[in-house]
């Protein structure tokens, strides 16, 4: 059998490694490439790129759904200079930055872009803080942790969050309308701002050092911290991401992307390599939903991206959608360089649909990427780029980044944490110094609290893979370590597309238990029953029940040993709750709190008080808890 062909995207960068073993069994690697020379300021790519392709496209959204509306180059940077001249004559600083409340669109680039170009922070907060949450216990800690001078909506939606939580001292901007109980400034009236002295002066003193943001991390672990991001780590990270992704370099970058700006890989990484390679960001309206992927398919048929990032559920779907869609196929094969995902694992199934699908479209294989990054890196930190590139590799380090690995002793089970220090690291928590003297070892690398292992231990330039949380790990009574992120990982893997995620349980008992978020739109579909079709009914369908059983009893099965052999399980029918800190606005589980929240839940799994456990070798019972 012939060696599957593949598009020939241009990489680099991080293709191999100098690796210094020490005495103590601690690893030290890095890039054999040296980082290139960027820039102080990221608003320098936005300048330079009004002058060399003033007209070419940089952002682009549909109007209302309907037709996209179209923001070039040099209008862009004159949008900025405009609000940057408004936010230059407010009392705004990293003391009184500028939050920004509602989702990507046109006018939250705008904003954004024009306090960076007069070194006023922003700090964009997820939508669900204000749209979902029904306390706004979030977005009250993200405000009194950032107090904002300023503070920015899309529209009226955002009235009942902006009242709970923003004071009458604080200036509120929309996008469009006005609320009912305080006054409000049009976005307008900042764009129809001249030019002036204040922003000229206030641009210069924009440095490498400037604060561009305060990035929220998501909470998956603990409540969301601000971590400040500096224009020497944004300039610093796309430069390495460009040295990575060779092809950025060949041709102008074209994204249709829909991930949050309020986490680091759309806010940073993906709006970062459209503007520091002249590129075109198309934003996306649609989400990896069953309601919401309908948009990202309709703008893929239309506009062909030349690199495409999503989570793995939006792969999924866009895999599934492809099976009856040839036009699908056709305009996003045409000119895509490289896949990437993050956030989770893809699984092997979804990952070998692309690869079919794009051998009998264009008689080649897309690349797929991964790679680790984080909140705290700005994000990128190494990649996998090579043909042989799996899930769960996470691959080299970035031209810049050093990178160290740490036997963590007995105690952790003999896991490697891996640490990094490089220009595209955090120099700390805003207003949390003990939490910022924490994250960083006595040599000044950041702690990322994640396990690495070789992917081939005779061959380090083969990369590493990710090896789970090393905080989320615990004992059973026998003293037996169980690794929660590679279980959890096959878990989703051998349970799609019926499982959103799940929980590891069996802290300090005789075996390992799990607690199963499904998927109910799936759910529903693998039953037969329609969108409105409540939880309990469809977890109880026979054919959902048999599902879950299966699944169950193949973990059981194949299990090695009590750590990885799930002997009991229940499915959920309550969903996460974001405002309990179960979930995180981009979908990720809280382990620590799903455990904490249903306590109750989990002993009774484990004592045999929980009437809807499933148990291997059952006939199958869904839960409605």
């Amino acid at each position: 059998m012939s060696a599957p062909r593949y598009r020939g995207a241009r990489v680099g960068g991080c293709l191999s490694a100098a690796v210094e073993p020490g005495a103590d069994g601690v690893v030290r690697l890095r890039s054999t490439e040296p980082l290139q020379p960027y820039p102080a300021r990221l608003t320098d790519r936005l300048e330079h790129w009004a002058r060399e392709a003033p007209e070419r496209t940089f952002a682009a959204r549909r109007d209302r759904g309907g037709d996209w509306v179209h923001i070039g180059y040099a209008q862009m940077l004159e949008r900025a200079r405009a609000v940057g001249q408004a936010l230059a004559t407010r009392a705004l600083s990293a003391e009184r930055p500028v939050a920004i409340l509602s989702d990507n669109d046109l006018e939250h680039l705008t904003l954004y872009l024009g306090a960076m170009w007069v070194g006023v922070p922003v700090v964009p907060v997820s939508p669900a803080y204000s749209l979902v949450s029904q306390d706004f216990g979030k977005l009250r800690h993200v405000l009194a942790t950032t107090t904002p001078g300023l503070v920015f909506a899309a529209d009226a939606r955002y009235a009942k969050a902006i009242a709970a939580t923003v004071g009458g001292d604080v200036e509120v901007v929309l996008a469009e309308g006005t609320l009912d109980d305080r006054p409000t400034t049009p976005l307008a009236s900042l764009l129809a701002t001249a030019p002036g002295a204040e922003a000229d002066a206030a641009h210069l003193r924009v440095g490498p050092d400037t604060v561009v943001k305060f990035l929220f991390t998501s909470g998956s672990t603990k409540q969301p911290k601000a971590v400040v991001n500096t224009q020497r780590m944004l300039c610093a990270n796309l430069q390495m991401i460009r040295q990575a992704f060779a092809f950025l370099a060949d041709e102008p970058p074209v994204l249709v992307d829909w991930l949050p700006w309020n986490h680091t890989f759309g806010g940073n990484h993906n709006i970062g390599i459209a503007l520091y390679n002249g590129g075109t960001l198309y934003v996306d309206d649609g989400k990896p939903t069953a309601a919401g992927i309908g948009e990202t398919l309709r703008n893929l048929r239309e506009i062909a991206p030349t690199i495409y990032f999503n989570v793995p559920k939006g792969f999924e779907e866009i895999a599934a959608a492809m099976d009856a869609d040839a036009a699908l196929r056709e305009r996003l094969f045409s000119r895509v360089q490289a896949f990437m995902f993050a956030g989770a694992g893809l699984s092997q199934v979804v990952w070998d649909r692309l690869d079919e699908h794009a051998e009998r479209t264009v008689g080649e294989r897309i690349p797929i990427f991964s790679g680790l990054g984080m909140t705290e890196t700005a994000p990128s930190c190494t990649f996998a780029l090579g043909h042989t590139v799996r899930s769960g590799h996470i691959g080299l380090p970035c031209p810049g980044v050093e990178v160290k690995l740490v036997p963590m002793g007995a105690e952790a089970d003999g896991k490697v944490e891996i640490r990094f220090r490089g220009p595209n690291v955090m120099p700390g928590y805003w207003r949390a110094a003990a939490e910022t003297a924490a994250a960083f070892d006595e040599e000044g690398f950041y702690r990322t609290g994640d396990a690495v292992q070789w992917v081939d231990p005779a061959d380090a330039q083969k990369g590493l893979r990710f090896d789970g949380r090393v905080a989320e790990d615990f004992k059973l009574s026998t003293g037996t370590f169980v690794s929660v992120g590679p279980l959890r990982a096959r878990i989703v893997a051998l349970g799609a597309p019926c499982v959103q995620d799940a929980v590891i349980t069996g802290l300090n008992r005789d075996d390992v238990g799990m607690l199963v978020f499904p998927r109910l739109d799936e759910c529903r579909r693998l039953a037969g029953l329609g969108a409105g079709a409540p939880a309990p009914e469809v977890l109880h369908h026979p054919a959902v029940r048999r599902f879950f059983q299966r699944l169950l009893d193949r973990l059981w099965h194949e299990g090695t040993g009590s750590a990885t052999r799930v002997a009991r399980a229940h499915v959920l029918a309550e969903p996460p709750s974001i405002d309990k800190g179960e979930v995180t606005d981009k979908g990720s589980i809280n382990q620590r709190a799903v455990l904490q929240h249903r306590a109750a839940l989990v002993d009774a799994l484990h004592d045999g008080g929980d009437p809807y456990r499933l148990l291997p070798g059952g006939d199958g019972v869904a839960s409605h808890a």
